[in-house]
């Protein structure tokens, strides 16, 4: 015959409850963990409007435009922008060109990371750099804004510099003076010829920070 012990058998139960729940609970956590890891923000700085297209301030935007043709992701207006939903090897990747103009480009960028609850070692910012000749790729995981007004302002409304950015060198080729002239005017017919091949590889690097992390696509990209 058997004999329940109404209190201790009680006191098992609940425990057995208790213990069932926040092994639940830790699931679930992992999983919001995992889904958060999985997930990319890409930025691509540059200006709205037809004027500013084909300049090289906005190479930014080329970029990730054919990001998203090789994701098979279309942009439509959104808050601060528009925006591009795809996925890559399991990843989902968020494309973003903001409206906001280069020098404001750090309010696209905070909106979105928090709006989509992405990590900070999830943003990837493409941008142009002075400092580098024309096509060179440069990626780092962090860095002073180097005099970029757009950097400078993601600095300033995300609160660090520990975010990767990867450069798209267009030179210095212009007089004292001219820098703004040379930034936001357009490529030479010299360089116009070099794009397309240039964007194919800083569209792969952009994948292969999401889907190899930014160490291999360092090692890999850096300097081709």
């Amino acid at each position: 015959m058997i004999i329940f012990n109404f209190k201790k058998d009680k006191t098992i139960i609940l425990k057995s409850f208790t213990y069932f729940t926040k092994c639940k609970l830790l699931i679930w956590r992992i999983i919001i963990i995992l889904i958060k890891t999985m997930k990319y923000l890409i930025l691509g700085i540059g200006n709205k409007g037809e004027k500013y297209e084909n300049t090289r301030h906005n190479i930014g935007f080329k970029i990730v435009e054919r990001v998203a043709e090789k994701i098979e992701a279309k942009f439509s207006s959104a808050n601060y922008g528009w925006t591009a939903e795809g996925k890559y090897k399991g990843r989902k990747i968020i494309l973003l060109k903001p409206d906001t103009y280069v020098n404001l480009s750090g309010n696209a960028l905070k909106f979105w990371m928090q709006k989509e609850n992405i990590p900070l070692e999830n943003i990837l910012v493409v941008t142009d750099d002075l400092a580098l000749p024309f096509g060179a790729l440069r990626l780092k995981s962090k860095g002073s804004d180097a005099g970029h007004n757009g950097l400078k302002n993601i600095q300033e409304m995300i609160k660090t510099q520990n975010y990767a950015r990867l450069r798209f060198g267009i030179s210095s080729d212009f007089e004292k003076g001219k820098q703004i002239d040379y930034v936001i005017g357009e490529w030479s017919e010299e360089e116009k010829e070099k794009l397309p091949e240039r964007i194919e590889k800083f569209a792969d690097a952009c994948l292969s920070f999401v889907f190899a992390g930014i160490t291999n696509t360092m090692n890999t990209f850096n300097g081709k």
